[in-house]
């Protein structure tokens, strides 16, 4: 008989009945093990938020290379390395290339810190850097380099007021030329 008149329950805490330890073992495992997996799909959704800080270079107008990795700024199109616009009276102007010499300039100023918090569908991270106190992706934008892609709206509205870079070009969106351009 148990002590003070209680017997052991054949339930568990949560109202369960119990099978046995070793079958409680098992599920528990089970849980334990689909928790794992559903933060391993999450981290690779997400990816992993992380910093990085080097002397970078420019891949093309959105893209760069620091400490071996290739990185797409965030927030921001810039014109295809081999994409051309056309200036106000109809000659071609390389604005892909212009669009790399002004990453470029930025990135050779000094150390560049990139913080990285998703990856692209091409296993690239999504970064957002800075080279001191200057947002590179902010002021790529709002110099003209490169147009908004989800931020960076009202540096693209300052930018274009001024006809700044691109907005003083007749050129077609980056993700509209790329459509019509295959890699």
């Amino acid at each position: 008989m148990a002590r003070f008149g209680f017997t052991p329950s054949r339930y568990g805490p949560l109202g369960w009945r119990r099978v046995s330890r070793p079958v409680d073992f098992v599920v528990a495992l089970g849980i334990i093990g689909l928790l794992a997996i559903a933060g391993a799909v999450l981290q690779y959704r997400l990816g992993p938020a992380r910093t990085l800080v080097g002397a970078a270079q420019a891949i093309d107008g959105d893209s760069l290379r620091l400490s071996g990795e290739e990185l797409r700024l965030e927030g921001l199109d810039a014109p295809e390395y081999r994409q051309s616009c056309a200036d106000q009276v109809g000659r071609q102007v390389d604005c892909g290339r212009a669009a790399r010499r002004a990453l470029q300039g930025l990135l050779a100023r000094g150390l560049v810190t990139c913080e990285i918090g998703k990856i692209d569908r091409y296993g690239r991270g999504l970064a957002r850097c800075r080279q001191g106190e200057t947002d590179i992706n902010a002021t790529l934008v709002r110099d003209g380099q490169a147009v908004a892609y989800g931020d960076y709206r009202s540096e693209e509205e300052q930018a274009k007021a001024a006809g700044r870079g691109l907005w003083a070009l007749k050129f077609e969106r980056p993700e509209t030329w790329r459509r019509g351009h295959a890699r």
